[in-house]
């Protein structure tokens, strides 16, 4: 410890030895001990580090339970009781003392010359200096704060002042020599100063002085509040030394940031060794897309992040340029804007894809091996780390409502770019032992703690040599497993990630049939990769039946559980290959949101390589179904990010309208809804096709999404649930409404296109135009004008690019359709392309298509005209109408109707019901029906083989193909319905049969099916209203009556009331 000059109170230290125990430090015996003192200590307390007077202290009787000693807190023994006796007199401790004017600090500082590894435990504390983090030692003996020459030297060497005035001594006289002091900013917490720090050219601690624990805020702390007692040997590790020969999971990344500072700079690094150079396919024309409107409350921050990618390097401004594709912003979850680029709009599809192939399964699994420590490398802003070449800069050309902005470095979103990264990453790590990458994911194993730190070090020891940064705060360092590619990697080998089948083992059990359904949908999928699943599931099926009950019986239970222990089996789950095909499949139902990566194989077999599923918010819960979908869609794109990323792959959706927003290849549309636009930014960063799958096939997403077991939302998942940023997005769209006269001549002031018309009307038009945008106003010369800053053509005022969208919202105020919306804009507004937009609008507004007549459907296929009667029937059934089902029976030549009533729909009685109609009339030549079960039937259709009988079924999930039959099940329906209350359906339905075989039909010349059938009408209660008519009988019938006659002698005999007759029994 250091004293003050002679006469002056000496200062206490955290490190003293036992002696000072009989040293009186402040006079205080005239003050009772109950008596506490108002002015507070120049120094913590030695026996519990809380800053009062050692007087006071509690810790007084307290018995130590680490030595068994009174009169302290653990932790504060006395350094003398910690070293074993035998080494105790090997340890010298000097006292070092500041000497020099009165208006300097005197310094107090220890300095251990013990070459003994002693076991004191000391305290610690992290501080940034200029930023940069720098462990010190706690010590509140210490007027002045020191650091040793290497941590000089790591934060940079900064300049030093002459420190000749300043005279370091030890308590016995001995000088400390100091190298020099340097003014620097330092922080801790929510505090940050400015102060003078000391280099000391034999110390080989950093070591905090009380005048910077009094700056910092720490001197009413308890000491061990601030930091965790440390181990000798770990505090080795965090105060810089070089001889460490192992890493843990606490200390590497102070070890990481105080070896390799240039490498955890804020800055962006620099690749040295390689350039980015895209290529053209030899077919490819430029394309020149204008920019997007940018929402005047984000203006700002789009300028600002601008001027930052400027002054970085990242982008540089150009005037002119063939290629250019539109800026989209992105809101980041701290806030902040990412610019990007949709390169989906041309460049993309110009661009060949840099053949490079991903490292393989068995190379990377094969590295990671025998593996027990593992470290992960996150490189920060990866790919804008590497520069483009000089004939590739004009091909990523960002188009900004400021103009024209070119990138120097490879931009996010490029076809190419992940193969291109993979490449120099395999370069970087060439002949470097234990290192791993897959794009910017680098894994680092080693056998032993000593091979790990020497592996991590190589390759730290290349990143600055090649020019590249890391973001350490994303860095996992020394853990004992790792999730890698689907898979967990620890010293007990690879094993598959619990996660990936997670999503299906919480399913929960179906409670109805709809539930039911969905389930089986999923069992499907994957079902027809494996023989004999139908059997295990069969007490699932016999659940679906519609004359069974939905009842969860321990059979049911029983075969649920099997079904999905083979579903989640080895037999249908793959590890990831990237050498595969790869399918994500994704689906939303009112509750939450389904995922399911897979691979495709060369015979066509799908399988399963991690699934994933959770709940929607409250918030999400109230989106609109495209939007549903449209989360699910990005919550699979993030999930399996490792995955998918810089790998083209398929993405199925059953929600049909995503494809235009989605799959694009003109950008994301213009009157897209906000939320949508922000979503198909994000998936701009991934390389796939997508595709429509209709509902009843794709139930391997379907099932997920609707089978989520009660969980926790997955906190790497966090798209679009915090609904201030929706408030944001909506209150900006509304800020844009209404466009007027005013704010138009505003944005015409700034739009580079209408000022290049606008200046050809002031002037004189060029002789030849060969800007496709330019066309379009110079074919439109004669009728352009210029009126109050604004662009006129005729009487319509010429809209800016960055007000179109809000006018089109005018426009459809009210839901006028396509032809309204047109002619009201023919009397305001124009601009290239305004009768498209429009179109899109009325086409995506979910209103309009709600009350939209029903589309025109494609041209009738008719049936063939039958021949002849009864030659074709169709067939169907109907009802149950008042508790009853009805079979329908309709000749398509007459149109003759007959309705038997039943009480089942199965296959037997079905036949048993043709069979008693066909008695009377025949068997027919064909019969028509659906894809009904008691149609499909193998009864059934024995039938029909055994009469000669065609079998026709309309085509599935379309009913209309079967119209005889439906269209008569449609008028017996509404029939029925009209006679309803009678509760004499029998007799209903004999009164309606009568009716309509009676009624002459148009589709038979206007004749009754009746008089079509037998040729003959049918007697009914009207015929009555007609005059009889007696025939007249031919020659022939007189003829054999008079034959009769004679031959049996028969007499014309007379009976007249009231007279007697016998009657024959």
């Amino acid at each position: 410890m250091v004293q003050q000059s002679a006469g002056s109170d000496p200062l206490e230290v955290d490190k003293v030895a036992a002696e000072r125990n009989s040293r009186s430090t402040f006079t205080q015996c005239d003050r009772s001990p109950d008596k506490q003192p108002t002015r507070k200590p120049k120094t913590p307390c030695w026996l519990c580090g809380a800053w009062h007077y050692t007087r006071f202290c509690s810790y007084k009787s307290h018995l130590c339970s680490r030595y068994g000693d009174v009169g302290h807190k653990e932790g504060f023994c006395p350094p003398a009781k910690t070293l074993p006796s035998s080494k105790r007199k090997v340890s010298l401790r000097k006292k070092f003392q500041h000497r020099g004017a009165k208006t300097t600090p005197r310094v107090s500082s220890t300095y251990e010359l013990s070459s003994v590894s002693s076991n004191v435990y000391r305290r610690h504390i992290s501080v940034n200096i200029e930023k940069k983090a720098v462990i010190f030692q706690i010590d509140t003996g210490s007027d002045l704060t020191i650091i040793s020459v290497q941590t000089w030297k790591q934060l940079g060497s900064p300049p030093l002042s002459d420190t000749s005035s300043v005279r370091a001594t030890t308590y016995s006289g001995d000088t400390i020599p100091l190298r020099g002091s340097f003014r620097c900013a330092y922080s801790f917490g929510t505090h940050s100063v400015s102060g003078t720090c000391y280099v000391s050219d034999i110390s080989s601690h950093n070591l905090l002085g009380a005048e910077w624990i009094f700056k910092l805020g720490l001197y009413d702390q308890p000491l061990n509040s601030l930091q965790s007692s440390l181990h000798p040997e770990d505090e080795r590790a965090l105060i810089g030394s070089s001889e460490i020969h192992a890493l843990s999971a606490l200390n590497a990344r102070e070890y990481v940031h105080r070896r390799y500072p240039e490498i955890c700079s804020d800055s962006l690094g620099h690749c040295k060794f390689a350039k980015a150079s895209l290529r053209l396919r030899p077919d490819a024309q430029p394309v020149f897309r204008p920019k997007r409107p940018v929402p005047y409350a984000v203006v700002p921050l789009v300028e600002a992040e601008l001027d930052r990618l400027e002054k970085l390097g990242v982008i540089s401004k150009v005037n002119y340029s063939a290629w250019a594709a539109p800026l989209v912003a992105v809101r980041k979850r701290d806030g902040r804007l990412r610019l990007c680029a949709d390169f989906s709009t041309g460049l993309n599809d110009a661009l060949e894809m840099h053949q490079y192939p991903p490292p393989t399964p068995e190379d990377i699994f094969s590295t990671l091996n025998g593996g027990t420590v593992f470290s992960q490398i996150d490189f920060s802003d990866a790919y804008l780390q590497i520069e483009v070449s000089e004939e590739s800069k004009e091909l990523v050309t960002l188009n900004t409502h400021r103009g024209l902005y070119r990138y120097n470095r490879l931009p996010f979103g490029v076809k190419s770019a992940p193969g291109i990264f993979q490449q120099i990453m395999d370069t970087l790590i060439a002949g470097l032992h234990g290192v791993v990458a897959y794009l910017d994911d680098v894994i680092v194993v080693g056998k032993t703690e000593e091979d790990h730190k020497r592996n991590l070090d190589a390759l730290l020891q290349r990143i600055p040599e090649w020019g590249f940064h890391i973001r350490l705060c994303k860095c996992q360092f020394a853990m004992p497993e790792v999730n890698y590619l689907g898979c967990i990697v620890s010293k007990n080998g690879r094993l598959p990630d619990p996660n990936r089948t997670a999503a299906i083992t919480r399913m929960p059990v179906p409670t109805n049939v709809s539930q039911l359904r969905s389930f089986l949908g999923m069992v499907n999928h994957y079902g027809q990769f494996i023989r004999n699943l139908c059997d295990v599931r069969a007490p699932l099926d016999r659940l679906l039946r519609k004359d069974a009950r939905f009842e969860w019986t321990p059979r049911c239970q029983q075969a649920f559980d099997q079904v999905i222990s083979i579903i989640t089996s080895d037999l249908l789950l793959a590890h990831y290959d990237p050498r595969q095909e790869i399918i994500v499949a994704a689906d939303a139902s009112s509750n939450g949101l389904g995922a399911v990566i897979s691979h495709r194989y060369a015979d066509g077999s799908e399988k399963a390589i991690s699934h994933a599923s959770r709940t929607l918010t409250s918030a999400e819960k109230h989106y609109s179904q495209i939007e549903k979908e449209a989360l699910a869609l990005i919550f699979a794109l993030q999930k399996f990010h490792k995955m998918i990323h810089g790998r083209k792959f398929t993405l199925l959706t059953d929600h049909k309208p995503l494809l235009a927003i989605f799959g694009s290849k003109s950008g994301i549309p213009v009157y897209t809804a906000s939320r949508l636009q922000r979503w198909a930014t994000i998936a701009l960063a991934y390389n796939f096709i997508v595709h429509y799958r209709r509902t009843s096939s794709f139930g391997q997403g379907d099932a997920l999404s609707r089978f989520i077991a009660s969980q926790p939302k997955d906190e790497e998942v966090g798209i679009a649930v915090v609904e201030a940023e929706v408030q944001q997005v909506l209150r900006e769209s509304i800020r844009a409404l209404p466009v007027t006269a005013g704010l138009i001549a505003e944005e015409t002031a700034k739009d580079w296109l209408l000022q290049r018309v606008i200046k050809s009307l002031r002037s004189n038009w060029p002789r030849h135009c060969y800007s496709p945008e330019f066309k379009k106003f110079f074919d439109r010369k004669s009728s352009l004008s210029f009126v109050d800053d604004c662009l006129m053509y005729g009487e319509r005022v010429i809209i800016p690019s960055t007000l179109q969208h809000s006018n089109l919202r005018q426009l459809h105020e009210g839901h006028p359709g396509v032809s309204r919306m047109k002619a009201i804009a023919r009397s305001h507004a124009y601009w290239p392309k305004i009768d498209s937009d429009i179109e899109n609008v009325v086409r995506s507004c979910q209103r309009c298509a709600e009350a939209a007549k029903s589309p025109i459907k494609t041209e009738l296929c008719p049936w063939p005209k039958a021949p002849r009667p009864w030659a074709r029937v169709h067939i169907d059934y109907a009802g149950p109408f008042f508790g009853h089902h009805f079979l329908v029976i309709v000749d398509s030549y007459s149109k003759w109707p007959e309705i038997l009533m039943t009480d089942q729909t199965t296959a037997r009685v079905t036949v048993r019901l043709l069979k008693e109609v066909f008695s009377r009339f025949g068997m027919p030549e064909v019969i028509v029906t659906d894809n009904g079960t008691q149609f499909s039937s193998a009864e059934f259709q024995e039938m029909c083989d055994a009469n000669g009988i065609q079998h026709l079924k309309s085509p599935p999930f379309h009913p209309q193909s079967n119209g005889q039959a439906e269209r008569f099940v449609d008028t017996f329906k509404r029939a029925l319905h009209k006679m309803k209350g009678r509760n004499e359906t029998i007799e209903d339905l004999q009164t309606f049969l009568l009716a309509y075989r009676s009624t002459p039909n148009p589709t038979t010349n206007n004749v009754s099916p009746a008089e079509a059938l037998f040729g003959r009408p049918l007697r009914t209660s009207l015929s009555l209203l007609r005059p009889s008519r007696h025939p007249v009988g031919s020659e022939r019938d007189r003829a054999m009556q008079e034959q009769f006659n004679r031959h049996h002698g028969a007499k014309k005999r007379e009976f007249f009331p009231g007279e007697s007759v016998i009657v024959r029994d």
